[in-house]
This record gives C-alpha cells, structure tokens and sequence, in this order.
C-alpha cells in the first residue's frame, strides 16, 4: 500500500483501529424508534453475546462515551468509603484523577515502571480496613502491561464489602477475562479497540453487589448515574437517554462474528500469537518495557534503545500505508507502541516489521 493518505493507512496504534468494511456498513443500516421492540430485541442480543464474551451472568449496560465514561460513572457510583486505585501507567492515573475531581475520596498506589499491580499490594491495601473499592488496570496501553485480574480477584473475595473494578478497555476481544471466575464486579470495554468498531461506545458488566452498592451512594449524578441506568436495562433493555443505535448494530453484528464465525478461544489464540511475533522482533531489536510474564497482548511497548527518531519513522511508514504509537507520556520518543488488537492479521504485521527494518536498517 503506497501514499501518504491517512484513509488508507494500516493502523498499529492502540486504537482507534481499522474496521472491517462489511461492519462499517452495519452503521448505515436504517434508524428506528430507540424505544421499540426492534430496539429491545437488539441489545439484548448483545447482552447475550457480551456476556459470553466475558463469561458473566452479570447485567450488561453500553454507554454512548468512550470507556473513560463508565469508569466515572463506576467509581462515582460504587465508592461509599473510600477507593484504592492502582496504577500501572497513564491509563491508571487517568482513573484516580476522575476519583479526585468528582470529589471520591481515593488513594492512588502506582507500580514501579514496567511491573504490574500485585495481589500482595492489593492485600496490603485492604488489610488496612480503609477501602470499599479497588480499581485495576487489566490491560495498560502507554506500558504494554497486562496484570493478572484473576490473582488479584481472589484476593479482594477474602474481604467482604469491596468491590472489585476492572478497566479491560483495550483488552476485552483480545485477552480472554472471565468476569464471575475472577470476582469482578465493574468490568469495562471500548468499541474502539479489541472489538474492532470504530469509536464512541462503551459495554460494562454490572454485578448485583455493585448496584446494591450504588443504590446507597449519594449524589451520583445524572447522565453516568449506575442505578438510573442498570434499574432500566434489567426492566426491558431499554436505557435512561438515547442511545447510540448505529454503534449497536455494528455491534450485534461483530459480536456475533466473534462468538460464532471466529470463536473466542481462536481469536484470543490469534492475539497471542501476534504478540508473540512482536516481541520476538523487539527482543532482537531493541528491549521490551514490560516485565516478564505481565506483557500485553494486544500492544507491545518497545523501548527506544537505539535513540532512533519516532517521528521520522512514522512519516515514513505512513508512506508505506502503516502507522505505530510513540510512546505515551514519560515514555515519548523513549518508547514506541505496536498494536496487534481486533481484526489484524500476521501477513499485516509481518509486512509492518519488515518496513521498520528497511527503514531503520535493522
């Protein structure tokens, strides 16, 4: 693929991420009346379908917000006493900060760069007796990070009363995260990453303790209040405000490519595979900024040991048809980011590492 025009580009940056043609499509298809049965009937197909996606009973909810939306209506509404937010990078930092501006009461607890959020330093927070919610990154972008929620889950199930959520944003569709097995109450996704539709939606599990929880809380607001919206959806499926209806046909319609064309366990074998790919490149190459055994598999950090120019690399490759991330925040220019989430395949990366290194002479 040739010229520098963004329409055309291959994208290896986590997210937005490129979509399928036929899924695009499923945008266009004709309104309707968001309070009918045709309405209805559509989310709880996806319901249905979200919930095997992340192995839940638990109820299902979309919001018309990025992820970052339903993680403030999460811990707005679920934090009574006070929340432990640990952070594994800028995406974690984001959390405590929407803690602090909506006047949470919250104490951040941030990992040493490229290592995960531990269950010991979950333990070690809760045995305090000062929290009634732990808020985890599963999946870090800016660090390529991806913790173990499910270690993490068995410890929070030995301390009643606290709830346990989860910001899989760019890794639900990806990685494979078992809600009910990993005691997780809030779990929350974009559209715009692993499920390959184009920005602007966001899904979340909801346990019933955590809407037993927010029925107690003050003050939750209006549009992100968790109660207003969950108390509507299990009713009829319907919710409080006019939802997106184009992002949920796409929706239903990749969900069910998902779950039933793809399968899960091969599309979660497919980005470990990719992931994989990319870290053999880098380890060759330059050195990979995630600890062992914590390494994302959906975007690779890849650490700029060569002081190579990202930027330069990028008007390059977007000549070629591609484009990767820099690194994020601290990380710019000392870092630099290949996705491998939603629909890419290895013929496309395999094409992508093989410009880097005639770009870079590698």
């Amino acid at each position: 693929m040739k010229g520098n025009n963004e329409m055309s580009l291959q994208l290896f940056i986590p997210g937005p991420v490129n979509v399928e043609p036929d899924v695009l499509q499923k945008m266009a298809t004709v309104q309707i009346p968001h309070r009918s049965k045709t309405a209805t009937d559509l989310q709880e197909r996806i319901s249905k379908n979200l919930q095997k996606l992340m192995y839940t009973n638990d109820t299902i909810i979309l919001s018309t917000s990025s992820g970052s939306g339903i993680m403030e209506m999460a811990i707005k509404s679920c934090t009574k006493k006070r929340a432990a937010m640990f952070s594994v990078g800028a995406f974690g930092d984001r959390w405590y900060e929407m803690a602090v501006t909506n006047s949470v009461p919250a104490d951040k607890f941030k990992s040493e760069p490229g290592s995960p959020t531990t269950k010991e330093m979950v333990e070690r927070a809760l045995e305090t007796g000062l929290y009634d919610v732990v808020a985890v990154t599963h999946n870090e972008t800016s660090s390529g990070l991806m913790n173990h929620v499910y270690e993490i889950g068995q410890v929070i199930k030995n301390f009643p009363g606290v709830l346990f959520l989860v910001d899989a944003v760019s890794s639900l569709g990806g990685a494979k995260v078992e809600v009910d097995e990993a005691n997780i109450d809030i779990c929350i996704a974009s559209t715009q990453k692993c499920l390959g539709l184009p920005p602007g939606l966001s899904v979340a599990s909801v346990s019933e303790r955590a809407y037993e929880r927010a029925l107690t809380v003050e003050n939750r607001g209006f549009y992100l209040d968790l109660v207003n919206i969950v108390k509507r959806v299990k009713k009829d499926y319907q919710y409080p405000s006019t939802p997106s209806t184009p992002h949920m046909w796409a929706l239903d319609y990749k969900l069910d490519k998902i779950v039933n064309i793809e399968g899960l366990e091969n599309r979660f074998n497919r980005h470990e595979h990719l992931a994989k790919i990319v870290r053999k490149w880098a380890e060759k190459h330059f050195e990979l900024f995630a600890k062992e055994g914590f390494r994302s598999n959906t975007v690779t950090t890849i650490l700029n040991t060569k002081d190579f120019s990202i930027t330069d690399l990028n008007k390059e490759l977007m000549k070629r048809g591609f484009l990767i991330s820099n690194g994020y925040g601290a990380l710019k220019n000392k870092a630099f980011r290949i996705a491998h989430m939603a629909d890419r395949q290895e013929k496309e990366l395999l094409q992508l590492l093989k410009e880097i290194e005639d770009i870079w002479n590698l």
